[in-house]
């Protein structure tokens, strides 16, 4: 017969995870989550309409699910079931074994307040907050880059299409699990993320969620570039060069290293090919944060319409500026 586990026995278990470097653990202790709470508030008040009465959990509790959700890329269901399956995923969220878990619908609902209350850049604009009173200043000027996010292609029936055109998710399919690869998205097919980051620290400062069919380079006129980086200089690939983009930087006191195109029909000349060499160096280092959004957190886009993906683009940024802040405090810990 099995013996019923017991506190101790629970205690030891999560004193073991501890010892193994349980990664919430870290998150728990470097981020203060009580810092979202006004926002959130605000926010599940102005989605709720006529609806009336607390939401059945703590909101700040159901923002760290959400950050859980990011962090593993997880269905609403699959999310469901670990916070029930995993202690690290409970102490995490403060729930003991005999706590009321979130069930998928009510997450579901908890995103969807949040996405149509258009949340998510204050929550962005908090954590931000949070890092420049940590001392991490963007300084050294920025980097700019877009990349593109895969999203389910769409075989809708009739019923889905008026189901989505009035804004709501279709019975058959909210959020059932993860989505096969073979239906991944072709190239525009999904949407883009376009980042600024510092070449300092390499946080995200500006971002903007667009269709994948949006070009690079008019973004940088749209609220991408990071005013505030102590250092004018803006790093670029070959999608942000254009006149425009080269008078708008000039005009707001930004210095441009954006690469150069290669001349049409003609090889390109050596001093360009040199100083576009000197850039990629600086450049990559903004393909390292996509890499690590998809590789860490798989970044994909499991909904329709470009609200929610903003909703799903901004916390994948938020949980990466949050992943990047637990890592340099280690440094700086240990330096």
């Amino acid at each position: 017969m099995m013996k019923q586990p017991g506190f101790f026995d629970v205690e030891e278990r999560l004193a073991r995870l501890s010892g193994l470097g349980d990664q919430l653990e870290a998150f728990s202790r470097t981020v203060d989550f009580e810092t979202f709470r006004p926002d959130l508030d605000r926010a599940l008040a102005y989605s709720d309409g006529s609806k009336g009465g607390r939401p059945p959990f703590d909101p700040v509790l159901m923002f760290k699910i959400l950050v859980i959700q990011t962090l593993n890329n997880l269905s609403n269901e699959r999310t469901e079931y670990l916070i029930n399956d995993r202690l690290s995923f409970m102490r995490f969220l403060g729930l003991g074994l005999s706590d009321r878990v979130p069930d998928a619908k009510t997450l579901w609902l908890f995103r969807e307040r949040l996405t149509q209350a258009g949340a998510i850049e204050r929550l962005f604009d908090r954590f931000d907050t949070t890092l420049r009173n940590a001392g991490y200043l963007p300084m050294s000027g920025q980097i700019l880059d877009a990349t593109l996010v895969a999203a389910p292609k769409q075989r809708n029936t009739n019923a889905e299409k008026a189901d989505l055109r009035a804004g709501r998710i279709p019975e058959d399919w909210q959020d059932n699990g993860t989505i096969p690869s073979t239906d991944l998205a072709i190239p525009f097919f999904g949407y883009k993320s376009h980042i600024s980051i510092d070449r300092k620290f390499r946080f995200i400062w500006k971002w903007k969620a667009t269709d994948a069919a949006a070009s690079d380079g008019a973004r940088l006129r749209e609220g991408l570039l990071d005013k505030t980086n102590t250092a004018s200089t803006v790093w670029a690939d070959t999608a942000y060069r254009s006149k425009a983009n080269e008078d708008f930087m000039e005009k707001h006191g930004f210095v441009s290293k954006v690469h150069r195109k290669k001349p049409h029909l003609k090889p390109m000349p050596r001093h360009i090919q040199r100083s576009n060499a000197g850039k990629s160096v600086i450049r990559s280092r903004v393909e390292h944060v996509f890499a690590d959004q998809k590789s860490q957190t798989g970044l994909f886009v499991r909904t329709v319409g470009i609200t929610r993906a903003t909703m799903r683009i901004g916390l994948a940024n938020i949980v990466y500026n949050m992943r990047r802040f637990l890592f340099l405090e280690r440094l700086n810990a240990s330096a």
